[in-house]
């Protein structure tokens, strides 16, 4: 039986491990590791003991972008078929962009291609000082369009457009600086610094970060409308009504830890 290329568990604290399992391959992708991801992506979000998501990638890299092999196999298929490839990887991003709970991306060694688009999709990235990072595509003579989306709006117009046209290896220290990581650990200290997230995060309200999350995407198209402020009246007002809500504000004021907080 072949090994699975994606392994996912879920502790007693709700912390779901989704981790990329070709480490003599470097995580690279393939069609069977978009498939087994996109598939443990959405079963997390179906999991109701599921409360925070860590993705990582077991060996010395997190990922290595795409297997040669596969993309060699891709070469090969029609337009068609390979309209239908890419909306495979595309829904992969997308699942784990919409994903209602927190997501934190753990990244060491080499992070290259569609690995950036999963970096740029998560709600939180850790990279590591030994971390490399690229968007390789251009030096195929291909551009990351899947990850597209997700990129762009991580780096901006400006320093995508740069990127994705030199296909340059950026640091970990410029990767922190582009925003592609929110922070930059020694690779010893990978694992204490997720633990210490995840720990922050099992405090807070599940209801209220899956709102945070919407709240972002809704009011990040510009101007502020009335039809936004309407809606951010609307969001605050079902979560002080709301059970989670209720108990959160109920617990401050008794000096106790709400009931759905995670503190062991």
């Amino acid at each position: 039986m072949n090994q699975s290329a994606v392994i996912s568990t879920t502790d007693s604290r709700g912390v779901t491990r989704i981790t990329l399992n070709r480490p003599d391959k470097r995580n690279a992708f393939d069609d069977r590791i978009i498939t087994e991801l996109t598939s443990a992506i959405l079963a997390a979000g179906t999991n109701p003991d599921c409360r925070v998501v860590v993705l990582a990638g077991e060996g010395k890299h997190f990922s290595a972008g795409a297997d040669l092999n596969y993309m060699k196999r891709t070469a090969e298929l029609s337009q068609r078929e390979n309209v239908e490839d890419a909306q495979r990887l595309a829904g992969l991003m997308q699942a784990l962009d919409r994903l209602d709970r927190p997501t934190l991306c753990l990244v060491q060694g080499a992070a290259y291609g569609g690995a950036l688009g999963l970096i740029c999709a998560a709600d939180i990235a850790i990279g590591t000082e030994n971390s490399q990072f690229c968007l390789s595509e251009a030096r195929l003579g291909i551009t990351p369009a899947a990850i597209g989306p997700y990129v762009v709006r991580t780096l901006g117009q400006r320093h995508a457009r740069r990127y994705f046209q030199t296909a340059e290896v950026i640091r970990s220290e410029r990767a922190h600086e582009l925003g592609l990581i929110h922070e930059c650990v020694p690779e010893d200290q990978l694992a204490s610094k997720a633990e210490e997230l995840i720990t922050a995060l099992l405090r807070n309200g599940p209801v209220a970060m899956a709102a945070g999350k919407e709240l972002v995407s809704a009011v990040s198209g510009g101007a502020v409308s009335d039809e936004i402020i309407q809606y951010t009246a609307e969001v605050i007002a079902r979560l002080r009504t709301g059970d989670e809500g209720q108990e959160g504000l109920a617990a401050f004021f008794e000096k106790r830890t709400p009931d759905w907080a995670v503190t062991s």
